[in-house]
């Protein structure tokens, strides 16, 4: 890489793209009603080169912030990229935030302007989380905003200038503030340099990439996870701009199949649940013994791996990355027989996801990889995880005491996990620093490994393992859809409970006697995002989840019952 390459930025690399391949697709957008659109690069720099015109017009003070609240879309680019040439930031908020954590951050971040594209629900979504919005703050409604009133991107678009000249930035400026799910109360804004965003997006897809050529324009990528979210922030949108590569996007969970098939992404990477739901899908079109005897055949094993990955719509993928939770052995293993090694990995807002991923040939199961280049990593005395990062965060935003407490003298970053190094210097998390609870015999407990051998099963959708001053810990657990839709169509509770009690069987023959689980309890009623019981990346919030049903956590684990049903 030339000197000049290393001072360049990911708006640098956008004007590079769109100068030397403005023909060449960089967006692929669907839409409800089945159309598609596909934006070149000339186009997207025109629509951003447009509306960063206006929001120059408006006179804003000098390095303000823009909040972009939306599901992922080629226009959530495109405006991040007008707030950017217009020399502000940008503050991305989940789509599925409440009307709450929109007004926190907005009111946090002291956002001047918010744009607002597709949400889950869309208009009565929209009415829901506007009431956060304060009534003096301009809002510009994207393409496909369920937001009709007030005014339209495309009408401002059509009416502005293409701005000349863009404000380029410094690699130490700040480019975005991006705030924490918040699953242990407020959310946290992360502050990243547009150095930052550029420098990770090279080290990972570098260092991961598995393809003969390495990064380049030949990538396709499907983005559907929260762009809001640093992972994909950084595994789409910064890798997409440095590498010229092509981003498609999912219109809804209903065309999430046929969106993935138009794609035929190249470098693929989803969360576990989604690898076990593909899993099972294929299972229950191709019987596992048809599948298994076709993989014990040389000619018959290349034509069923063609067939399955086809079907999925992964069959050019070359790199597949898993990550926030294990994954049960045998699925893992069912990848690897169709040429998929799963990479996971480990990283967090606060370094822009550049920590430890596995590497190809190198996995070993159970363990989230190895360093990045440029990454270092200690185990402290206590357990937690101490991590030095190319992409480590400029601080918390007008959070300087809580920035300064996060890091040790010689800048290492607290991580609050803790994990265990084996002599590869694979890194295996072990669970949260301050996640431990102590049982009434006076025993620490560490909910997260009991949580990920029982969150493996297919029955089960989410599980919180709890138990502070109890005898014994237990599992609140909730049902896979599917589960729930089987009891709901008259299958037996009682072969349900049957297979549980294997389970737990199963699980407390591998813990030490004071971690083993006292009982399974299934709750009535899903846990989710808008309850307040999972966060927008649907991790589990524990404090709510145990104070949510306290009151009978004693009663439960004192009926002497295995399997109890809320």
């Amino acid at each position: 890489m030339t000197e000049q390459q290393e001072q360049m930025t990911l708006l640098h690399w956008f004007e590079h793209w769109e100068r030397t391949t403005p023909d060449s697709v960089y967006l692929t957008q669907p839409c409800p009603n089945g159309m598609v659109f596909d934006y070149s690069w000339r186009e997207v720099g025109d629509q951003a080169r447009r509306m960063a015109a206006y929001l120059q017009s408006l006179n804003l003070p000098a390095r303000s912030t823009i909040a972009i609240l939306g599901k992922n879309s080629a226009h959530w680019i495109i405006a991040d990229l007008a707030i950017w040439m217009s020399g502000h930031i940008s503050v991305p908020l989940y789509s599925t935030a409440s009307a709450d954590t929109v007004a926190y951050v907005l009111k946090h971040a002291e956002s001047r302007l918010l744009f607002v594209g597709r949400l889950d629900g869309d208009e009565p979504a929209w009415q829901a989380a506007s009431k956060g919005v304060p009534a003096d703050m301009p809002v510009i409604s994207l393409p496909l905003s369920a937001r009709t009133e007030g005014d339209q991107w495309l009408d401002i678009v059509a009416e502005s200038v293409p701005l000349a000249r863009i404000a380029l930035p410094e690699p130490g400026d700040l480019a975005t503030v991006i705030y924490t799910s918040g699953s242990t109360g407020h959310p946290k804004g992360v502050m990243h340099s547009f150095g930052t965003m550029c420098k990770v997006a090279q080290i990972n897809a570098s260092a991961l990439y598995n393809s003969k050529g390495g990064p380049g324009p030949q990538e396709r990528l499907l983005s559907y996870l929260p762009l809001a979210h640093g992972a994909e922030r950084q595994g789409v949108e910064s890798t997409s701009l440095r590498y010229g590569m092509h981003v498609f996007f999912n219109d809804c969970l209903q065309t999430f199949g046929a969106d993935l098939r138009r794609a035929q992404p190249t470098v693929f990477f989803s969360v576990p649940r989604l690898w076990a739901k593909f899993y099972q899908g294929i299972n229950a079109q191709i019987p596992t013994d048809e599948q298994e005897a076709a993989f014990a055949d040389p000619v018959e094993a290349g034509r069923m791996k063609e067939k399955i990955l086809g079907a999925l719509g992964l069959n050019h993928v070359h790199t597949a990355f898993t990550g926030s939770a294990p994954l049960p052995v045998p699925i893992i293993n069912w990848y690897r027989q169709l040429g998929l090694e799963l990479l996971d990995g480990y990283g967090m807002s606060e370094n822009f996801a550049c920590s430890h991923f596995s590497r190809a040939g190198r996995v070993r199961l159970g363990y989230v990889g190895e360093c990045l280049p440029g990454v270092e990593c200690r185990i402290a005395e206590d357990g937690e995880i101490l991590v030095k990062s190319p992409g480590q965060m400029l601080g918390y935003y007008k959070q300087p005491e809580l920035t300064a407490e996060s890091y040790l003298p010689d800048g290492y970053f607290k991580t609050g996990d803790r994990g265990e190094l084996d002599e590869m210097g694979r890194l295996r998390i072990t669970g949260r620093v301050k996640e431990l609870f102590k049982t009434a015999k006076g025993k620490y407990v560490a909910p997260v490994p009991i949580e990920a051998k029982l969150g493996g099963h297919p029955r089960l959708s989410e599980v919180c393992v709890t138990g502070l001053g109890l005898p014994q810990p237990f599992a609140l657990i909730t049902l896979s859809e599917e589960t729930r839709l089987a009891l709901a169509c008259g299958v037996q509770r009682s072969d349900l409970t049957i297979e549980l009690e294997a389970l737990l069987d199963q699980v407390n023959a591998q813990l030490e006697d004071h971690e083993r689980l006292d009982c399974l309890v299934v709750v009535k009623d899903p846990w989710t995002i808008d309850d307040g019981l999972l966060t927008p990346t649907m991790k589990i919030r524990r404090t709510p989840i145990e104070t949510r049903y306290a009151d009978r956590a004693e009663a439960w684990c004192g009926s002497r019952q295995k399997v109890i049903f809320e």
